[in-house]
């Protein structure tokens, strides 16, 4: 596959890098176009939204942040009701999760008032608009660049972690089985100088479950920089995390890389930095990444499956009772949360937890 066109600053200076070390894996291809420091993606722009690149599920109905807020008093009870809970949301976008979760948490006032929110991003221009969803929040708030400095902070605090469409912003690794033998799919240069796909070389087979024909490609996912720091802040008292992100329970094989410009599809190699590239999540491999650190892990289950038991329909329906004029606007919101040919089935809930916690709720 050959991109039609790189107009992006950042096209122009991975084709100088390829042309003067070699094509580069799709990992790294995909770090440069997410996290560049000058030209990355979520380095610069604010994109998730109604008018913007991607609209996430928090944007897409206040049901969604309040049944998380909802679930995150549950596990704070299970937790034993502390009088301090950190509560983290990794990659809160504009801050709509966690300002609908803040809302509902109302309704708990013992467990609002325990809350400490901590908003792990590192993209100062999302942190902005972060602030300014949540100005009305009577909360404390901090801000932090990633996991691990949160871990570091060593602080022996009960923690719930959220994070929404995260995991599969991750970059990937892509092998590719030929007839003679594996190899590393890459990014390279054609004669014209635009990027192209290939291989950067030989690779071992992949240690996967499933046959592989020739042809068949096999993603790679190291999420070891949220496994590990989460099982630091495990160590420091009571935890819970929830992932929630569309994929598969592998393993399997196929290509799932791809671009959002507009809510739209596009070549991942049109314009590097300029769109959103991610790829399907393996919450099998997610699985077993947190067991063999000590998690527990509780799913993954479809996100039908998991709002509906945590009471999507019944908190739409009364909504809707509230608020005729916006009742089938929020009777459509839901049902796209939760078909099953969409949303509802290709988007999945994981839990992990510190081993002396219930099984966490929905999972």
């Amino acid at each position: 596959m050959t991109a039609p066109a790189q107009p992006t600053p950042l096209a122009h200076i991975l084709a100088e890098r390829i042309a003067r070390e070699g094509p580069i894996s799709i990992r790294d291809y995909m770090a440069a176009c997410l996290h560049d420091p000058e030209h990355g993606y979520y380095r610069t722009r604010a994109a998730i939204g109604a008018q913007e690149d991607f609209i996430t599920a928090p944007e897409i109905s206040q049901v969604f942040g309040e049944l998380i807020g909802l679930w995150a008093a549950v596990v704070w009870q299970h937790m034993g009701s502390p009088a301090r809970v950190r509560l983290v949301e990794v990659g809160p976008g504009r801050g709509t999760l966690m300002r609908d979760a803040l809302r509902a948490a109302r309704a708990l006032p013992a467990f609002r008032s325990a809350i400490d929110v901590v908003l792990v991003d590192p993209n100062p221009a999302l942190q902005t608009v972060q602030r300014a969803t949540l100005a009305g929040a009577d909360v404390p708030l901090r801000w932090c660049t990633d996991l691990t400095t949160l871990a570091d902070d060593a602080i022996a605090t009960p923690t719930i972690v959220l994070a929404n469409e995260v995991l599969d912003v991750i970059p990937i690794a892509q092998l590719q089985r030929t007839d003679t033998g594996w190899v590393e799919r890459g990014v390279g240069i054609n004669d014209a100088g635009r990027l192209v796909f290939g291989t950067v070389g030989s690779a071992m087979p992949p240690d996967i479950s499933v046959a592989a024909r020739v042809g068949d490609i096999v993603e790679l996912r190291d999420i070891s920089a949220f496994t590990k720091p989460l099982s630091r802040i495990a160590d420091c008292g009571p935890f819970a995390a929830l992932f929630i992100d569309y994929g598969y329970e592998g393993p399997a094989v196929g290509d799932t890389l791809q671009a959002m410009r507009a809510q739209s599809y596009e070549d991942p190699l049109a314009s590097p930095g300029a769109v959103d590239l991610t790829a399907h999540v393996d919450f099998a491999a997610v699985a077993a990444a947190a067991r063999a650190l000590g998690l527990a892990v509780d799913g993954p289950r479809s996100q039908a499956a998991f709002l509906g038991s945590l009471g999507i329909v019944e908190r739409t329906s009364r909504l809707m009772a509230a608020n005729s004029v916006a009742a089938a606007s929020l009777e459509a919101a839901t049902a796209r949360l939760i078909a099953p040919t969409g949303m509802g089935a290709h988007f999945k809930a994981i839990g992990l937890r510190s081993a002396d916690l219930p099984v966490l709720p929905g999972l």
